[in-house]
Parts: C-alpha cells; sequence; structure tokens
C-alpha cells in the first residue's frame, strides 16, 4: 500500500483496497453510515478516486441519499475549482428581501459558454420544497444556493462530477418506497400513470410476474357446502340414462388458488376483468383475515390468472397493475 505526503494511504491492489476497507470498517473514525460496510467503503473509495478524491476525503464527502451516490455541495464546488477548465463560479441572489428571492449560479468554463442557473423561492413551493421540515425550514437561502450550484455544475462539468448529485439535492428525492407508492395509485386515467412514475424498472417491477413460494391461505374459501340428507321415495323401475358429456369450457376462465376448475367462466375478456377486479377487491377487504394474509392472496390470485392478464392490452393491464399495487400498499400502510 503506497503511502503518500498528500494523500495518505492509497491502495494499489484489490486485495490491498479489501484490507483497507475492512480496517476502515472497524474504526469510529468514519462516518457512521460506513461504519461496519467494508463493501460500501470500497465502493466509495473507487468513486473517490474517479473524482481525485483521497479515500479519506472521499468517506467524508461522498454520501448515498435515498439510493443515489452523491458529494455534499462544497465538495461539488472545491472539485469542478480545482479543474483546469474551470475559469470561476460566480454566485448571487436576485430579489433579495422579497416574497421569491432568486439564488443564481454562472459556472464559467474554458471554451465554452456561461451556464447561468436560477432556482426561486416560487421553484421550490412548486417542487414542494419550501418550509420543508429540515434544512429547507432552518436554512431556506442556503438551499435555494445549494440548488441553483448544482444544476449549473453539473450542467456544465459533468465530465468532472461524473453524474454525481450533491447531497442536497439528493435529500429532497422520494426514496424507492415513496416512488411505488405513487405507482400505486390508481390515476384516473390509467395511460396517466407514466407521468406519474417514469422509472421503467418500478413500472416493470409492478406488471412482472413474481414467482412467489407456496402459501397456505387462498383468496375465497372455495369448499364444498354439506348438504342436508334428502329422503327418496322408492320406485320400482329406475330408467338409466347415459350421462351427458361435458360442456366444453368457452370464454374466459377466472380461477382462484387451490383449485383447478374454473371459479366462473366469462363470455368476453371487459366480463372477465370486472369479476377479476371484483374477487380482488373482496380480496383485499376480507376482515377476517390479516393484511398479511391478504396481500398473499392478491399476489397468488394474480399468479393463478397470470396467463390472461397477459392476454388483455396494455392500457387495460396498466390498470389492472395499477390497482394490485395500490391494494397492496394500502395493505402495507395500515399495518
Amino acid at each position: 500500500m503506497q503511502i503518500t505526503t498528500s494523500r495518505g494511504f492509497a491502495p494499489t491492489t484489490m486485495g490491498e483496497a479489501i484490507q483497507f476497507s475492512e480496517m476502515l470498517a472497524g474504526s469510529n473514525m468514519v462516518p457512521k453510515a460506513y461504519q461496519g460496510k467494508p463493501m460500501d467503503i470500497l465502493v466509495c473509495v473507487q468513486w473517490g478516486m474517479e473524482l481525485n478524491l483521497a479515500p479519506m476525503a472521499a468517506l467524508q464527502n461522498i454520501a448515498v441519499i435515498n439510493g443515489k451516490p452523491s458529494v455534499y455541495g462544497d465538495t461539488m464546488l472545491a472539485l469542478v475549482q480545482a479543474s483546469a477548465v474551470c475559469e470561476g463560479i460566480e454566485e448571487s441572489f436576485e430579489g433579495d428581501g422579497t416574497s421569491n428571492p432568486v439564488a443564481v449560479c454562472v459556472a464559467h468554463r474554458k471554451g465554452r459558454k456561461p451556464v447561468v442557473a436560477r432556482f426561486s423561492r416560487d421553484d421550490a413551493q412548486r417542487a414542494g420544497l419550501w418550509n420543508k421540515v429540515g434544512p429547507w425550514q432552518a436554512y431556506p437561502k442556503r438551499m435555494l444556493q445549494m440548488r441553483a450550484r448544482g444544476f449549473a455544475l453539473r450542467d456544465q462539468f459533468p465530465d468532472i462530477l461524473k453524474g454525481l448529485v450533491s447531497a442536497e439535492e439528493a435529500q429532497d428525492y422520494p426514496e424507492a418506497s415513496d416512488a411505488s407508492k405513487k405507482l400505486a395509485q390508481k390515476p384516473a386515467n390509467p395511460l396517466d400513470m407514466v407521468g406519474q412514475v417514469s422509472d421503467p424498472v418500478l413500472i416493470e417491477e409492478a406488471m412482472a410476474d413474481t414467482v412467489e413460494p407456496a402459501f397456505a391461505s387462498v383468496v375465497i374459501d372455495i369448499s364444498p357446502v354439506e348438504e342436508e340428507p334428502v329422503t327418496v321415495t322408492a320406485v320400482t323401475e329406475v330408467a338409466e340414462l347415459p350421462a351427458p358429456d361435458p360442456e366444453p369450457a368457452t370464454g374466459f376462465a377466472l380461477m382462484v388458488p387451490g383449485r383447478d376448475a374454473p371459479f366462473s367462466q366469462h363470455a368476453t375478456l371487459g366480463e372477465w376483468q370486472n369479476a377479476y377486479e371484483d374477487l380482488a377487491e373482496k380480496t383485499a377487504t376480507a376482515g377476517a383475515r390479516t393484511y398479511e394474509e391478504r396481500r398473499t392472496a392478491l399476489k397468488k390470485l394474480k399468479q393463478a390468472n397470470a396467463e390472461t392478464l397477459q392476454s388483455i392490452d396494455t392500457v387495460a393491464r396498466v390498470r389492472h397493475t395499477a390497482a394490485y399495487s395500490q391494494r397492496l400498499a394500502a395493505l402495507g400502510a395500515a399495518q
């Protein structure tokens, strides 16, 4: 492991990097987010190398917030100013003292036109940030400044920042679970779901047919009802009639877990979809079951009807997916 006067320890092989990360993970001198996590430290140090940050500087200034690697706003500015292509960064406020102050950042780079970014109080209000509990409430002007700075530097110096956002900006992004809840909300028009959630991975995960382990619960109680015995008067002669041939199944079958025969048969896909949604809603609101049992039952009902769900058109499938996700999210939030 190399030691330099300005950058401290610098691992030169993967083995050294792993050993270095394990040593730091056991130290209380690294940020708590990295304590006991040598693999996170290893990735962070690698990010630091790409950003020209020494290992300890990387650990202090790179953070994963809401699932996104980020650097603090002051570090972002330092990285840019240290580059030979940077010709200066200007930051100011317009309308200071008014009802709508605007943070302005102008990023100058050799051979390019300046990039100007503005972020106002109105912008923050539209984004649901103004007076948000935390830094936005305690230091609103500073947060406006960080947002304008982040936009300008990322637009002018993407090659230096390697796609990283500022930590101040990353803190305002919703977590993955929040994005999933957005996906679960049933829109008035099913196609509006694409506008609510832009991440294709979330949409694909919601629409994918997942393989679940065997579950003890079922969607609906379909056990046969015991009938009372019927007294039949004896007759002297009974005509033996041939058993009728079973009628071939037609239309679209609604299946339930644990039963080979269809629960109901429907002439059109539209009728089947209405019956499927009705059964799913009854399954989700079955008061005798726990929330976990209801979620399990919904997943198993979807699996039992996966073939028919795949045969319907995309718009209708989006509608069913949104309703399915909404029910799961509601049952999860209810606990």
